[in-house]
């Protein structure tokens, strides 16, 4: 490594792009200096750190880390000081200060962390599986999503995913295709749990329009013709019908919000789960 080469490892147990955008910010004052940075995501045991820590030792660089549990923050901190590494928790100066602003221990309530890790985690596990199932890219675990979301394109399926995800739950969602069936894999799961979506045809012009010219693409093709979505809107009132325990929401000029907070409801009742489950 000559003297203008360094390496920092930026270790989290999420995906570590907060931390790496403050490394990012604070390297702009050193821009004579060529930084390799390594991300280390989802690092959640003492072996994972242990095997970081001993790599960044080799490699001469510093750690950068975040993450929600104490007694890993602290044990990275051990481990990088023993082995003479530079290291940084760009979380506890924030905790830290926190503690002072509001005179008490983030620390002090015993058991608390391990429920804000709990709700953490089960928030990037809703994510990654959301990103995963997003626009019928797989079939597979179809029965582990809490929500599945079925609509024709550009029925804002991926957005309310994305958005559902954040707060926890599992999305799927599957486009419906003119002429084509539904997956069989999709009659095998509860069905309580599949929530039908429709827009408006003029609505559903404009925006595929839009994305075509965004795109450099001809909007006047059969994508965006209005013969063609009426065929294809007709073809999803239809599945619907056949479907009447799908509930099917409307999402023309409705803010994503607040049909994600009526899907909620909706399921949430049809399951039985408490209100707290609502946002």
């Amino acid at each position: 490594m000559s003297s203008n080469e360094a390496v920092i490892y930026i270790v989290s147990d999420s995906t570590g792009e907060t931390a790496a955008t403050m490394i990012r910010a604070a390297l702009v004052q050193y821009p004579q200096k060529d930084v390799s940075l390594v991300r280390c995501k989802n690092v959640r045991t003492e072996e994972q750190a242990e095997r970081i820590v001993d790599e960044c030792f080799d490699r001469r660089g510093m750690i950068a880390f975040t993450m929600a549990s104490r007694p890993l923050r602290t044990k990275v901190k051990e481990l990088a000081a023993a082995k003479g590494i530079p290291a940084v928790d760009l979380l506890d100066p924030l905790l830290s200060t926190l503690d002072i602003y509001f005179g008490v221990s983030s620390g002090s309530h015993v058991g608390a962390l391990r429920v804000v890790d709990a709700m953490y985690f089960k928030r990037i596990e809703a994510i990654e599986y959301t990103v995963k199932h997003d626009d019928g890219k797989t079939m597979s675990d179809l029965d582990k999503a809490d929500i599945i979301l079925v609509g024709i394109s550009r029925t804002s399926k991926t957005p309310l995913s994305i958005f559902l995800s954040h707060k926890g739950w599992k999305v799927a969602n599957v486009p419906l295709v003119l002429g084509a069936p539904l997956p069989p894999e999709l009659a095998k799961v509860d069905q309580r749990r599949v929530v039908g979506l429709m827009i408006d045809i003029e609505s559903l012009q404009r925006i595929r329009k839009n994305r075509l010219e965004k795109f450099g693409q001809d909007p006047g093709g059969e994508y965006a013709s209005l013969s063609h979505i009426s065929k294809e809107i007709e073809f999803a009132e239809k599945l619907f019908r056949e479907n009447r325990r799908w509930p099917v929401f409307n999402v023309t000029e409705r803010a994503l919000e607040e049909t994600a907070s009526e899907i909620v409801r909706v399921i949430a009742a049809r399951l039985g789960l408490p209100d707290s489950v609502l946002f």
